[in-house]
């Protein structure tokens, strides 16, 4: 799936070749070997065409298109494009001879635009710069090839739904069956609920996301939200009384943030380098910002019939719910992840109630801004991390 984006340098008209589109297939790519040889010593030919206008397009989290202009009276001469591409932290590095490039890519001169696709050097929500090389083969073995083009900047994309839709299959795998729960928790120390108070109008307002998680994630660092746990413990089916966020917790009724008038999104799935797994989740009453937000970026759930998070109304289950403005309503949790779910509103204080945890306040237990563990098979999946 491509995300249309575009990179610094695409104002130019287009070239004649955009007509064209052709993926730039495995076989067609390969990274540079880094040990000499004679197919490595290459010899700078001034009449090669330095590729102009060059154009990134169709940016998705692992691929983009590539195009530039050039002349078609020289176009026949030309076998092999050369492309280095390269964080942006290491943009100097575009000028490097051939054999000591790791991230040069050695394409087939196909026609253009041609699609560079590869998880394994390309990431998710990154900063690249790229640069070509038109190049000739020569019947020795040895590459003729022009001057370096100049140097494009661009970013590729979030995970797409379908990607996320990827991680959602994964992430229901080892959810565990579900357990019943009546409130949503949030623990902050005693300073943040002072100044809700008095200076928040009794208000809990919501922040952005953190950089938490996989980093292609499309919440991260955009979505505003307050996060709260609803995880409980097996022997007491209450929540744990320990947290790494401090030691004052607000508890409030399930049916205040998760309701029919509640929609339910899928964000996220990843661990810490630990045997634990989280799963993120969203939720936005109907018709709100957030709900907006999600709806563009992330899988929907069904209310009533997932995997993680399930709020049933209690007559089909042959049984009553909890009291007040959500009596008739039965809540669930999936037992074997971590649920940190996102409400997307502000929240008052009212709402719900205040005080202080009898356990410990486990830092290490902290998910604030934590890095994904890439080589978990459990939760990555097989595109740019």
């Amino acid at each position: 799936m491509e995300v249309p984006g575009l990179a610094h340098n695409i104002t130019s008209p287009m070239s004649p070749c955009e007509g064209m589109i052709k993926d730039l297939s495995l076989d067609a790519l390969q990274l540079c070997e880094r040990d000499g040889g004679k197919s490595q010593d290459i010899s700078e030919v001034e009449e090669l065409p330095v590729a102009q206008n060059i154009k990134i397009s169709n940016i998705t989290c692992d691929s983009f298109k590539i195009c530039w202009d050039m002349d078609p009276k020289v176009k026949d001469r030309i076998t092999h494009y050369f492309i280095d591409l390269n964080k942006k932290e290491n943009k100097n590095s575009n000028k490097f001879k051939h054999k000591d490039v790791p991230t040069k890519l050695v394409a087939k001169a196909v026609p253009l635009p041609m699609t560079v696709r590869g998880h394994w050097f390309l990431s998710p929500r990154t900063e690249y710069t790229v640069a070509v090389q038109t190049a000739s083969k020569q019947p020795d073995g040895d590459y003729a090839v022009s001057e370096w083009s100049e140097i494009i900047e661009f970013c590729t994309a979030d995970y797409s739904t379908v990607h996320l839709n990827q991680l959602l299959q994964k992430a229901e795998v080892i959810s565990g069956r579900m357990l019943r729960f009546s409130v949503f928790y949030r623990n902050q120390n005693k300073e943040y609920f002072d100044h809700a108070r008095e200076s928040e109008g009794g208000r809990m307002l919501p922040s952005v996301k953190d950089n938490s998680g996989s980093h292609g994630s499309p919440i991260s660092g955009k979505l505003e939200g307050l996060f709260f746990s609803c995880n409980t413990e097996f022997n007491t089916g209450k929540p744990p009384q320990d947290s790494p966020y401090g030691r004052q917790r607000f508890q409030v009724p399930a049916e205040v943030l998760f309701n029919p008038g509640t929609n339910l999104y899928f964000g996220d799935f990843y661990c810490m380098y630990t045997a634990y797994h989280y799963v993120v989740l969203v939720l936005a009453p109907q018709g709100s910002a957030g709900d907006d937000f999600c709806k563009q970026r992330l899988p929907a759930l069904d209310i009533a019939d997932n995997r993680f998070l399930t709020c049933t109304r209690a007559e089909e289950e042959g049984g009553g719910g909890t009291g007040g403005e959500g009596a008739g309503l039965v809540f669930r949790h999936a037992q074997d992840v971590n649920l940190e779910v996102i409400y997307t509103e502000p929240l008052e204080l009212a709402r719900g109630t205040v005080a202080e945890i009898s356990g410990h306040q486990l830092m290490s237990m902290s998910t604030l801004n934590a890095k994904k563990d890439p080589s978990c098979k459990t939760c990555n999946i097989s595109v740019g991390r």
